[in-house]
């Protein structure tokens, strides 16, 4: 398939060589419809017309396509809409899905959390529970994270939809061929079994299941938002108790050879520095993580640090009090920001992206980062302007990861969407 730009919207424009056989020709349909599907998500409602223009197939089968998406109740049409000066406005034909749902899962140190969306977005459950994650130990968490599953099951059930799969981020180096959590320093899991632990737990009702990497689903989730505004290279930055990447370059997420790309957060940008909880000294986000900010914030008795309470609202006291102008807090925030400039310009300087996406605990702070961080990383990085890179707060923070596994639950219906709903 070769790639297409059409109407400024770049598609995949599926090759048909000769006469098509019957397989070939339900495989092409198959393709076709995600086509379409596809296009409607990412670039908004548009009419049967510019469907046809914007991914070069002929209108006859893109009416045929629409039909079978309409009678699928994945699209539905919408307003008219006029291509041009003259003629009749088309009818616009707009995602529709809300029959299905995808559920995201995050393992997070600080808490475990879910959230379900339909097919457009809207969200049918959502659920974030205060856990310290270490001191639990695995089976106490593979218990609520099922809770959560059958929660999100249930709600979508009373919305009229059903769970089409589960996608669930988990900290540090994941194998997502055999569902297991090689080794996450920051909440002591090694080689734990995560998605046959969630199976034996749910039975014959658990979804299809999915494990990924926590930041590299944060990235997948900012993504779909900034691609709406052009930007297709970008890096996502996740700050949590550690500090997570992931690096999305000509609209593809970046794996590397054997899957580990991303692991900023164990930069050495301080060598001899701080012990990380990797066994190494002065990695990145030993100076920038959420572990830092409250070292440098608080002392270890203030309620900020209790991880029984919602990482919210301790983030929400922080920035009061830095809001109030306290001298401690602000100086923490200063420190955080200077570590920052240093590591997004080496990536900077390294990837050259479009922009770098502050997400997890950094956008609570933005009024106090961003312009500091902006304003170091253009001094810092050696090309112009700091090769036209943008330093952007995340707009969904903490919910990116787990918005980000929904989408990846997703993807089966984008694939072969005849085959998603029964």
């Amino acid at each position: 398939m070769a790639a297409e730009s059409r109407g400024g919207v770049v598609v995949r424009g599926v090759g048909m060589g000769g006469t098509p056989r019957p397989s070939d020709r339900a495989s092409i349909r198959r393709t076709n419809l995600g086509l379409v599907l596809r296009l409607l998500r990412d670039a908004g409602p548009r009419s049967r017309a510019r469907i046809a223009a914007d991914t070069g197939l002929p209108r006859p089968t893109v009416t045929n396509l629409v039909a079978e998406l309409v009678e699928l109740r994945l699209v539905r049409e919408g307003d008219s809409q006029r291509e041009g000066a003259v003629g009749r406005p088309g009818v616009s034909v707009e995602i529709d899905g809300r029959s299905i749902c995808g559920l995201g899962l995050e393992i997070n140190a600080d808490y475990i959390s879910a959230v379900a969306q339909s097919l457009r977005g809207d969200r049918v459950f959502e659920r974030r529970i205060p856990l310290d994650v270490r001191a639990a130990g695995p089976e106490a968490v593979l218990d609520m994270t099922a809770e959560l599953i059958r929660g999100a099951d249930a709600a979508a059930a009373a919305a009229g939809a059903r769970l089409v799969g589960a996608g669930l981020g988990a900290p540090g180096h994941v194998d997502i061929i055999t569902g297991h959590v090689r080794y996450a320093p920051n909440i002591g899991w090694r080689d734990v079994s995560a998605l046959d632990g969630l199976r034996g737990r749910l039975g014959r009702a658990a979804p299809v299941l999915h494990l990924e990497n926590d930041a590299k689903l944060g990235a997948v989730a900012e993504y779909v938002i900034a691609s709406a505004a052009g930007i297709h290279d970008l890096i996502s930055i996740t700050g949590d108790l550690g500090v997570g990447g992931g690096i999305i370059s000509g609209g593809r997420l970046m794996r590397g050879a054997r899957g580990f790309a991303g692991e900023i957060g164990h930069m050495q940008l301080a060598p001899g520095g701080r012990l990380c909880n990797c066994g190494r000294r002065g990695c990145w986000e030993t100076m920038v993580g959420l572990g830092a900010l409250l070292r440098h914030a608080a002392d270890p008795g203030d309620p900020v640090h209790d991880a029984s309470l919602d990482v919210a609202s301790r983030l929400a006291e922080l920035r009061g009090r830095a809001e109030a102008g306290d001298t401690r807090t602000l100086a923490a925030l200063d420190h955080i920001a200077d570590g920052l400039c240093l590591g997004i310009a080496l990536l900077a300087d390294v990837l050259n992206p479009r922009a770098v996406v502050l997400g997890g605990y950094f956008p609570v702070f933005a009024d106090q980062l961003l312009d500091r961080v902006r304003e170091g990383v253009a001094r810092r990085v050696m090309a112009p302007d700091a090769g036209g890179c943008e330093i952007l707060p995340s707009s969904l923070g903490l919910a990116a990861v787990a918005r980000g596994g929904a989408q990846l639950a997703l993807d089966s219906v984008y694939e072969d969407p005849s085959a998603a709903v029964v």
